[in-house]
């Protein structure tokens, strides 16, 4: 079980959304860029939508946690989810909304989830939502999703979830810990100050979160480090500044993770970003 993360209540910028006015649509495309820290406010929509990062980095909060999503990477965002969305660096979003029902919504999960992009996928999401004010849109981007269909059948789930536990007592651990990662209490010093045993916490994290409270520190800390990455923080930087001892000790956690180095998790994507300028 999870719970919903208080944000402060920004109303920075109104978020339009082609796919909410194109009722008679199976598909609906949008190509929107919003500027750094900017923020869409919390809100949702009836149709499923795969929002792809073609340059910065979206965090995605929910009810039930926030999804980090890096440049080159896409959410899978089920309908009537409520969601925000901040903005890291310049962010260049490209949406696509699905109908529900459609077979491209019963192709993906029930949840949300951050998913790796093909060079293919990447290419029909761009094609997509360039059509605006071409002649017989609707029947390209259907084209298109047919083959995005194909695509998806196989797809990863990147591991960029940090869920947020319901127990007050270990949200009020999670949200410390999300305010300063490089806090390096262990789980029996933080039962001090929020009056629980060890072994309570323990039990009731794995229960509330389906993790460790290690492994969820340490992946709030990974996920911490991506939209400085992105900005391009040193490594030796990020490394410190999120508690680690050394660039190496981040590093070796940081590919456990993500599956590459921090040096090259962004390499590709800042090659694609100059196609798509």
């Amino acid at each position: 079980m999870t719970r919903e993360i208080q944000r402060p209540r920004r109303m920075s910028l109104s978020p339009e959304h082609p796919g909410e006015r194109q009722d008679a649509c199976v598909v609906a495309a949008m190509a929107k860029d919003y500027p750094d820290h900017a923020i869409i406010p919390c809100h949702a929509h009836r149709r499923s939508q795969l929002v792809f990062a073609s340059t910065g980095v979206m965090m995605v909060t929910t009810r039930r946690g926030t999804w980090v999503v890096p440049p080159q990477r896409a959410l899978w965002m089920p309908a009537d989810v409520e969601h925000e969305i901040r903005a890291s660096g310049v962010l260049h979003m490209r949406t696509l909304y699905f109908e529900p029902g459609t077979d491209i919504e019963r192709a993906l999960a029930r949840d949300c989830s951050v998913i790796e992009v093909s060079p293919l996928i990447r290419e029909l999401i761009l094609r997509a939502t360039s059509f605006d004010g071409e002649p017989a849109r609707q029947a390209r981007l259907e084209r298109l999703v047919a083959v995005l269909l194909d695509e998806v059948q196989n797809i990863s789930v990147l591991s960029l979830h940090l869920p947020v536990p319901v127990d007050p007592r270990l949200a009020r651990i999670c949200e410390r810990l999300i305010a300063d990662p490089s806090i390096d209490l262990t789980l029996e010093a933080w039962g001090r100050n929020v009056g629980a045993s060890t072994r309570t916490l323990t039990r009731q994290f794995l229960a509330d979160t389906g993790m460790t409270f290690t492994q969820w520190r340490q992946r709030a800390r990974i996920l911490a480090s991506l939209p400085r990455l992105a900005r391009g923080e040193t490594i030796i930087s990020v490394a410190l500044g999120l508690g680690y001892d050394s660039p190496s000790a981040f590093g070796a956690m940081f590919k456990r993770t993500l599956g590459a180095t921090p040096a090259s998790y962004f390499q590709g994507s800042s090659e694609r970003d100059k196609l798509v300028d």
